[in-house]
């Protein structure tokens, strides 16, 4: 924690910090961090004060639509896997298969083909030597392929490091509800190419996601449409869990509040005093990030620069419902929720505009959505909701905005050892009313969830609810109550039971594009034989 607290401050130096100024920011840095009320991304925790010192976590990779275009784009791929970093790619750019080739005068192999060099690099490749490289796949509703690209993770075995999503678009959707055809664009002469029914293409996305979570929505111009720099381009895809929205050669480092150490002593609320301090130094912090980045490329670094997008975002808040003793999937779970993200938006905006008093706007600022606002801000974004997975074990907190996945669960490593976790509220809380025993932890892990055991007192039934008790609509409800108050998007799983029907998760696509949602990903429990987090494969007593 020291060594990642001063070397991020280190950046104040470059603002003309004192060394007594530097140490005190280092000291506000420390603290935040040793206190688990915060955490950077993971890069940030492995790299910062190392010699590779590349911090983000997050990043978009263009792939033209040519041979030297593809391969380069290969290669920085693998740069940034090596360094510890995630990437998304849209391959919507790319000619159909069977297309012309003019420079041979053969024909191209098409999106899919390539997707899958890609992969195999990834295979060899781990993260910083520490963990596997993710990637995420995009192709457009509208490309000639989409139909190859839909079912191609259907098998469990192409494609495994990559999470794929299709685009849709305003118009597709507008199809959809009218039930009628829509226009195939050849990316390579930007002309209309055939058409399809939208409804087959619907129901064969469902079909595929209801097999094996693969693949995703991502609401392509509802992230259009929130871009506070068009004059840079388009957004065309994001990172691998779908939370950041990026332009080709974007950036975003992350970080993320444990909001489950800002309850009240009484339990009754957030600490909003405390909560609004650590935003402050939180998004300072991540704009230090920025600077003390080493990128992995040139274009990244000047895109980045441009930007200076950062990604502050909430772990914790399920427990935090717990302490608060409000269920999830309640009315007030969801004001509450919404109420939170809006704060940390406001107060994190606030502190941008702060620091662009004294280190001047994000470098792309002029011709900006902030800029036909008036407002002179350090970041074109501050927030973003990740799924929080590692950082939130370290931080002893729920991931991300998602209820708990189950009260106690098994977690399987890469190296096949199982670790076993009980949720400390729910000891706490057992322990305090009486009903708590081994035994009953150990039942309770079988199935994950406290529903249906007797023994525990219907009010804590009703407030200890996991991701599996909760109904697909409030998981989307949820997601859109926060999604209102994040520049960027929110990674959400939207958890089916494993008896779920396709018309169930059609009914979650519809739901989470009428709500503004930016994107939708949805799982249905036991669809893929090695899932991460496991309940009812219990091997031993849980201690």
């Amino acid at each position: 924690v020291e060594r990642i607290a001063n070397n991020i401050a280190l950046a104040d130096k470059n603002y003309g910090a004192s060394e007594e100024e530097y140490q005190a920011t280092a000291k506000k840095f420390y603290d935040v961090m040793a206190n688990l009320e915060y955490m950077p991304n993971t890069p940030t925790i492995m790299n910062a004060g190392t010699e590779i010192q590349q911090l983000s976590a997050c990043f978009v990779l263009p792939v033209p639509d040519s041979i030297e275009g593809i391969f380069d784009s290969l290669k920085y791929q693998a740069i940034i896997h090596k360094s510890g970093g995630g990437t998304g790619f849209a391959f919507s750019r790319l000619r159909p298969a069977n297309d012309m080739v003019k420079s041979t005068a053969g024909v191209s192999s098409g999106p899919v083909s390539f997707m899958k060099i890609f992969d195999a690099a990834t295979q060899e490749i781990k993260q910083g030597g520490k963990r596997r490289g993710a990637n995420m796949g995009i192709l457009r509703v509208d490309h000639p392929d989409v139909l190859d690209f839909i079912v191609c993770k259907a098998d469990m075995k192409t494609l495994t490091n990559f999470n794929i999503s299709v685009a849709i678009t305003a118009k597709f959707m507008e199809a959809l509800k009218k039930d009628t055809t829509y226009d195939l664009i050849n990316p390579r002469t930007k002309t209309a190419c055939g058409t399809l029914r939208a409804r087959e293409v619907f129901n064969l996305i469902i079909q595929n996601a209801w097999l094996n979570g693969d693949p995703g929505l991502v609401f392509i111009d509802n992230m259009n449409a929130t871009n506070p720099v068009p004059h840079l381009g388009d957004i065309e895809a994001t990172n691998p869990c779908g939370e950041q929205d990026l332009l080709a050669f974007d950036s975003c480092n992350l970080g993320s509040i444990a909001v489950n150490r800002f309850v009240t002593a009484d339990r009754k609320d957030f600490d909003w005093a405390r909560l609004k301090e650590a935003v402050y130094t939180t998004t300072h912090f991540l704009d230090n990030v920025i600077d003390m980045n080493s990128y992995p490329i040139p274009q990244i670094a000047e895109m980045s620069r441009n930007t200076r997008r950062i990604g502050l975002g909430v772990m914790g808040f399920a427990d935090a419902l717990y302490q608060m003793m409000i269920p999830y999937d309640a009315e007030e779970g969801l004001k509450k929720g919404e109420q939170l993200m809006k704060f940390i938006r406001d107060m994190s905006i606030e502190k941008s505009v702060e620091l662009a008093k004294t280190r001047g706007t994000f470098g792309a600022y002029k011709g900006s959505s902030w800029e036909k606002k008036g407002i002179k801000i350090r970041n074109s974004y501050t927030t973003t909701v990740a799924p929080t997975g590692t950082i939130g074990m370290i931080a002893e907190a729920s991931g991300g905005l998602e209820p708990n996945f189950a009260i106690c669960f098994i977690k399987n490593v890469m190296d096949g050892t199982e670790l076993v976790y009980t949720n400390s509220y729910f000891e706490e809380i057992a322990k305090e009313r009486g009903f708590y025993s081994k035994e009953l932890m150990t039942e309770i892990a079988k199935v994950g969830t406290v529903q249906g055991f007797e023994e525990i007192p219907a009010d804590i039934r009703r407030v200890f609810v996991t991701a599996q008790d909760i109904t697909p609509e409030n998981h989307i409800r949820m997601q859109a109550a926060f999604q209102k108050h994040v520049c960027a998007s929110v990674s959400k799983t939207i958890n089916f039971p494993h008896t779920a029907t396709m018309q169930d998760v059609e009914k979650a696509y519809i739901l989470a594009y009428d709500l503004n949602c930016k994107g939708v990903t949805i799982y249905r429990d036991g669809s893929r034989d090695a899932q991460v987090l496991n309940i009812g494969k219990v091997n031993r007593t849980v201690e």
